[in-house]
């Protein structure tokens, strides 16, 4: 019986390859190289590897930077005084005569605001609604007043040391002093400040940062009890 002969290809079981295929292969590889628009990929990708690697490492560096304390972000503390709400001119004072002045206790102690109202009509000041009220704030006073009112403001202020003012949107030049948990009693006639001088707006330097609504005005002025 004739014995099958031997496959030239085969060599202990392996596939060997041969001359012209070898060629065929390292000429695939030439073509691809000469290939312009696969010249243009590999070296498109080739950036975006790199640009990658940078991103991830700029962010790595940033955030140990941060943990140890060398970068820091901004915050809305440090913007706070940009978005300060309290007024900056410089008001004379008013005579009393010529102030419109609401009067409400926001405490737990009776008869506080009629108390301090028949006080400020005793300085002149036209005294209108003298009433009970709540609030949140937490501090002497509240004066409130729209901006017609400010220099209105400014003289009640005066009158009563370590309250603050905070704007509303009235158009006219009432103001509104409410009597908060802090309040003890009002300056003595003869050592008001009359000199010019800029409203005071404490509660800025108390507020919770990125609150914008602070103190919590009250939304009605219900009569004394």
């Amino acid at each position: 019986m004739a014995r099958k002969p031997k496959d030239a290809t085969v060599l202990h079981g392996h596939r060997v390859i041969t001359g012209s295929e070898l060629r065929a292969t390292f000429d695939e590889q030439d073509d691809a190289e000469d290939n312009p628009v696969r010249l243009r990929r590999r070296i498109l990708h080739g950036a975006v590897l790199v640009v990658l690697v940078g991103l991830i490492s700029a962010g790595i560096i940033v955030a140990l930077g941060i943990m140890n304390g060398q970068i820091t972000l901004p915050t809305t503390e440090r913007s706070r005084a940009a978005a300060s709400l309290c007024p900056d001119a410089t008001y004379d004072y008013v005579l009393p005569e010529k102030i419109n002045l609401n009067v409400a206790n926001s405490t737990n102690r009776p008869g506080l605001a009629r108390n301090v109202a028949d006080q400020l009509a005793a300085r002149k000041f036209v005294v209108g609604a003298v009433s009970n009220t709540t609030t949140d704030y937490q501090g002497v006073a509240l004066i409130v007043s729209g901006a017609a009112g400010q220099s209105a403001a400014f003289t009640v202020q005066r009158n009563v040391p370590g309250s603050d003012y905070l704007q509303d949107g009235r158009t006219d030049a009432s103001v509104d002093l409410i009597l908060t948990g802090d309040f003890r009693e009002l300056a003595q006639p003869d050592l008001v400040d009359q000199t010019p001088g800029k409203l005071s707006c404490p509660r800025e330097d108390r507020r919770i940062v990125d609150d914008s609504v602070l103190p919590v005005m009250p939304t009605s002025l219900p009569p004394a009890g």
